[in-house]
């Protein structure tokens, strides 16, 4: 008889105890178990080994549940019929869940809010503001709006992220590294510095982004140099550097001397660092121009107060332009008030005003309560005036309108204003040549430092080459104009032989090179370490088999040898890109994309241009400040902010610039 075997004990489904299942539907999609929620019918792991943490984290911030009524709206049919046919009679409608509800993230939205701050510059105290957390509160109520302080922490945290991200890629640029150095003040009257990245990538796209933003206190040039270098190391940017601008003050010029000699001294510096330090070009232009204005002080006070009182009611506004029309003014010119921190609208007032010249002057005569016209003399001289700032406010409009501000615009801006000073000079009106006089002492200190920089800018324009700078240093220097076109020839060649050096080219290969010392340069080959044959190391000299290659009494012999051998064709690539003729010049010549497309032509020069032409010959780069006399002032919120909250807010919003 055979023995039936009984079947297998069916395994027992374990009770679903948690309170959290009246909310859910536990339901077995082939070998996986899943919880659909029964008011938004998201569907989630149903697995017992999930646990149920996740089902009532779902539930705080499921919005169906939390919006009972918006499940009454009737979107889809929850059941057919057998046969697929739908009965009318028998629909069932549930809400149909919006995609974007069911993915709403807490953190991710956090990190959205923090980051529209920083891009906007909206005050930290508006995530307490009642108005923003109704707003909120309605629009997501599951959405927890996290504090003032609690603001400022995940704004740190997304610095110190971003600032990862940026540091890796300024590892990666192809050139080198030029930056500015700009003071700003707060209300409180302390002094942060501002230090800016300024390069060439490896599309040749000129880019910027601000490195640091920290307090410096006291704002000494021994403090100021101390907070430039620590920012180089901080960023890894030593053996990057070429260039730094800064405006023009005693402070900047101790800081530079003393930044410059701590670089040199470790041979960081390309050419002995002798393109290492500029002037704000701006800022050089601004100086000059509150000179001129500073002569006209008393009558611009005069007519500010006068346009001030012809504007103080409608009554005195109709019966200015009754006299006006009696004394035949051109009153298509609207008088205008300036702001005294803005030059260009200090011109614009005084541009409008002489029009109405012989009008205050009559005004004076029937007002016996104004007594403030100017007198014929001063109205002379603000015809003066006026004519001196043109040049300047010329020059001023064709810089800040450029698309991309490569250096090699600024060579032929400045010999321009250059020109006008030599010919005020020998204007035969006192005035004007005791004003010519005044500011050329204040331009030719920033020409002695800059022209042979800004001349090798404009000569790697293939416009111009050395033609523009021999048309200018003709009528600059006449019969000596040869000895300073030659000191622009050498120094030109000095810093393309230092291109075509072995030890650049090591630098150059930062993924090759290992720089000792605390990563700086002590001008020793000795001191370079770089992978070669395998596992074997490169120190300046030749390959040795001897044990007793450390005493090798030729090993300086050897690195002369390198320091000296330029090839012919290096020589030659320089000397036919200055033989070739100019090119043409055409309108919006994009200089980057002209280099970009003769790198492969001129593979050196092509370097050396990347890192010339990337150069900032102005600190500030906002149109809102290009007429600025005045330096830039934080405003209240953000000087009442910590130093690390605000370098977070400055920094990140910087790097955050493209998405505006």
């Amino acid at each position: 008889m055979m023995e039936v075997s009984n079947p297998p004990a069916m395994k027992k489904t374990k009770r679903l105890t948690s309170a959290v299942w009246n909310d859910f539907e536990r339901v077995k999609r082939g070998d996986i178990m899943v919880a659909i929620c029964n008011h938004c019918t998201k569907k989630l792991s149903g697995s017992s080994t999930s646990g149920t943490s996740h089902l009532r984290n779902h539930l705080k911030r499921c919005l169906y549940r939390s919006n009972p009524e918006m499940s009454q709206q009737p979107l889809a049919l929850q059941q057919e019929k057998k046969d697929g046919t739908n009965d009318l009679r028998n629909f069932k409608f549930v809400q149909e869940p919006d995609p974007l509800a069911r993915s709403f993230d807490p953190e991710r939205s956090r990190f959205d809010l923090v980051r529209m701050i920083i891009l906007h510059e909206y005050p930290m105290g508006m995530v307490e503001h009642a108005g923003f957390r109704r707003f909120v509160g309605n629009l997501q109520p599951s959405f927890q709006i996290m504090s003032c302080n609690n603001a400022q922490a995940d704004c740190i945290q997304i610095f110190m992220k971003e600032k990862q991200k940026v540091y890796e890629m300024l590892d990666k640029v192809p050139g080198k590294i030029s930056l500015t150095a700009d003071i700003w003040t707060s209300y409180n009257d302390n002094k942060y510095l501002c230090l800016t990245a300024h390069y060439i990538d490896a599309a040749w796209l000129l880019q910027k982004k601000i490195l640091d933003f920290k307090v410096v206190a006291p704002c000494t040039s021994e403090a100021l140099s101390e907070a430039i270098m620590k920012c180089f190391i901080d960023w890894d940017i030593d053996r990057k550097l070429f260039s730094m601008t800064t405006e023009n003050c005693s402070i900047n010029e101790e800081a530079m001397f003393i930044v410059r000699e701590r670089l040199s001294q470790n041979r960081l510096l390309l050419n002995n660092g002798k393109q290492f330090d500029f002037r704000c070009e701006r800022h050089i232009l601004n100086l000059l121009v509150q000179d001129i204005l500073e002569e006209l002080r008393e009558v611009t006070d005069k007519i500010r107060e006068s346009v001030r009182y012809v504007r103080k009611s409608d009554e005195m506004k109709q019966k200015f332009n009754e006299i006006a029309h009696q004394v035949q003014a051109n009153t298509e010119e609207s008088l205008c008030l300036d702001c005294p921190a803005q030059w260009n609208s200090t011109c614009k007032m005084l541009e409008a005003s002489v029009h109405y010249r012989y009008a205050f002057s009559h005004l004076q005569k029937c007002d016996s309560c104004y007594t403030m016209a100017p007198s014929n003399m001063e109205w002379d001289r603000v015809v003066v005036i006026i004519n001196l700032l043109k040049p300047f406010k010329e020059v001023t409009n064709d810089l800040s309108g450029l698309k991309f501000p490569t250096s090699n615009h600024y060579f032929s801006e400045i010999c321009y204003i250059h020109l006008q000073l030599i010919d005020w000079g020998k204007s035969m009106d006192m005035f004007i040549g005791f004003i010519a006089q005044k500011i050329k002492t204040k331009f030719d200190t920033y020409w002695s430092i800059c022209n042979v920089n800004l001349a090798i800018a404009a000569v790697l324009d293939p416009r111009y080459k050395m033609k523009l700078v021999e048309y200018y240093y003709q009528q600059f220097y006449d019969c000596n104009a040869q000895n300073y076109i030659d000191d622009v020839v050498n120094t030109i060649k000095d810093l393309y032989n230092e291109y075509t050096s072995p030890l650049f080219s090591l630098d150059q290969v930062s993924s090759a090179c290992d720089f000792i010392n605390n990563g700086t340069l002590n001008g020793d080959l000795s001191s370079v370490k770089c992978e070669h044959s395998g596992s074997d190391e490169f120190n300046g000299a030749l390959p040795c088999d001897n044990d007793e290659a450390e005493g090798d009494r030729l090993m300086g012999f050897d690195k002369f040898l390198k320091d000296n051998s330029i090839s012919s064709d290096m020589i030659e690539e320089l000397d036919q890109y200055l033989a070739e003729p100019p090119f043409p010049r055409i309108k919006d010549f994009d200089i980057l994309n002209w280099w970009k497309v003769n790198s492969p032509k001129y593979p050196i020069l092509s370097m050396m241009a990347r890192d010339v032409l990337g150069i900032p010959m102005c600190i500030a780069v906002d149109s809102a400040l290009t007429y600025d006399t005045g330096g830039r002032v934080l405003d209240a919120h953000r000087s009442s902010l910590s130093s690390d909250v605000l370098q977070a807010l400055i920094c990140t919003h910087d790097w955050f610039h493209n998405e505006l």
